[in-house]
């Protein structure tokens, strides 16, 4: 099968190529976002085929993969006036909750009978209204990068894009009294200066970006993995933080509180009870080892690649037919 996709998110574009088609991935001479093409640090597979917007007019696809409102258009243009959805199968694939007036938020797509929508937490398809559209539920997969946990270095690693501009949402404003508990290293986009926005001490809050293989490594020499988010989707770093062996802190929303299980961390929506385990993982890194193993086998057991290509395949077999 011929599968057309934008990579959007490279880690959840990593995990989905690693299946048996051949994946179609749009790229243009400025690799912007209408074609990015293949990663550049991720390890995708040979099966993942840049083609250029001249190409895509000729070439035979079977099936579509949105992920974005204007996608359809997009890909209407390149495939030299196919239709997504009406002269191709086509699957639209939700990343994020709902913004805006939450409960009353209508999907892009909603009431959009020749389309399925897949969203990749069940909190999302709670929050989202869909209208007639089929939905269901992919959750997250990834390719397990290993137990490569050792907690040596007395300090929580956040993971999160963008934190100044994402402010409350990603819980950018809970990390100045977190850091009094514990000190702060965070990783990701736009994470540059984060220490002096907030007026913290540059020992108690610092900030890098490394590519996806350094990342793993440097995430699994903190002792804990923090997740202050008030409003997001299933972060994949959470599910890869897991994998690793990393206990979990995080506030009790969204779907965190489905994905780690009791005895692999604290959820709660108190700050100061994840200050106290940030405080009890640093005094004692045996306890911090015991619930990071037992993070990884419930990552192990519900995030695995296997479970997610199969969930994927059949989706997308039910689309062609």
């Amino acid at each position: 099968m011929n599968i057309l996709l934008w990579r959007v998110h490279s880690s959840w574009t990593t995990a989905f190529v690693q299946g048996p088609h051949t994946y179609l991935v749009p790229v243009t001479p400025g690799r912007d976002p209408y074609g990015p093409g293949r990663a550049r640090t991720d390890a995708w597979p040979a099966s993942v085929r840049p083609v250029t917007p001249e190409e895509l007019a000729a070439t035979e696809v079977d099936l579509v993969l949105l992920q974005r409102p204007h996608e359809p258009e997009l890909a209407e243009r390149l495939l030299g006036g196919r239709r997504p959805g009406r002269d191709l199968p086509a699957v639209y694939l939700e990343h994020d909750v709902p913004d805006g007036d939450v409960p009353r938020t209508r999907h892009p797509f909603a009431d959009r009978p020749d389309l399925t929508l897949v969203h990749v937490t069940h909190f999302n398809r709670l929050f989202w209204d869909s209208g007639r559209t089929r939905t269901e539920v992919i959750e997250h997969g990834v390719v397990d990068p290993g137990h490569q946990y050792t907690g040596l270095l007395a300090r929580a690693a956040v993971v999160v894009d963008e934190p100044v501009r994402h402010g409350r949402a990603l819980g950018t404003d809970l990390l100045p009294a977190l850091a009094e508990a514990v000190p702060l290293d965070v990783f990701g986009r736009g994470t540059e200066g984060l220490a002096t926005h907030l007026g913290l001490p540059g020992e108690r809050c610092r900030s890098a970006d490394p590519p996806q293989a350094e990342l793993h490594r440097a995430m699994a020499e903190r002792r804990f993995y923090l997740h202050p988010m008030r409003w997001t989707s299933l972060g994949l770093p959470l599910v890869e933080a897991m994998h690793l062996g990393m206990p979990v802190v995080g506030l009790a929303t969204t779907e965190v509180v489905e994905a780690v299980p009791r005895g692999a961390g604290t959820l709660s929506t108190r700050p100061d009870v994840l200050a106290r385990t940030a405080r009890h993982y640093l005094h004692e890194p045996e306890a911090a080892a015991v619930d990071g193993a037992r993070a990884r086998q419930a990552a192990l057991g519900r995030y695995g690649l296997k479970r997610f290509l199969a969930d994927w395949e059949r989706v997308m077999r039910e689309a062609c037919s």
